[in-house]
C-alpha cells in the first residue's frame, strides 16, 4: 500500500506541474522554482509534513520535496545558529543531494561524449 501512496501522491505532483506547463506560458525553469518555493512554503505552514508521513518518497521525491528539505534544513539551523543559520541551513540540508547531482551527471557526460547543437 505505501507504494501505491507514493505513486498517487507524486504522480498529482507531476500532473500540477504538467498543466502548469500545458496551460501557462512559463518556462520550466520558472515552474521548477514554484514547485521548490510551495515545498518551502508548506512546510512552513506545517502541511507538508503530514504529506510526506503518509505519502513517504511520493512527496519527498519531486521538487517540492526538495524546498521542504531546504526549508527544514534553515529552520533547523536559524533555532541554532539565529540569522545565520538563515544562510547556512539550506546549503547543509541540500549538500548531498546537491553533490550527487553534480557528481553523477559529470560521470555521464563522460560516458555519453554530449555535444553541443550549432
Amino acid at each position: 500500500m505505501d507504494f501505491v501512496k507514493a505513486f498517487v501522491v507524486g504522480g498529482i505532483i507531476c500532473v500540477l506541474a504538467q498543466i502548469l506547463m500545458e496551460k501557462t506560458k512559463l518556462m520550466p525553469g520558472r515552474i521548477m522554482v514554484i514547485l521548490v518555493c510551495s515545498g518551502a512554503i508548506l512546510g512552513a505552514l506545517q502541511l507538508y509534513e503530514p504529506l510526506l508521513e503518509f505519502a513517504g518518497s511520493g512527496a519527498s521525491v519531486p521538487l517540492t520535496g526538495f524546498g521542504y528539505n531546504l526549508w527544514k534544513g534553515m529552520k533547523e539551523a536559524i533555532d541554532e545558529d539565529g540569522l545565520l543559520g538563515l544562510f547556512r541551513g539550506g546549503f547543509q540540508a541540500a549538500a548531498v543531494g546537491s553533490s550527487a547531482a553534480l557528481i553523477f551527471s559529470y560521470i555521464a557526460s563522460l560516458l555519453f561524449q554530449p555535444k553541443m547543437i550549432k
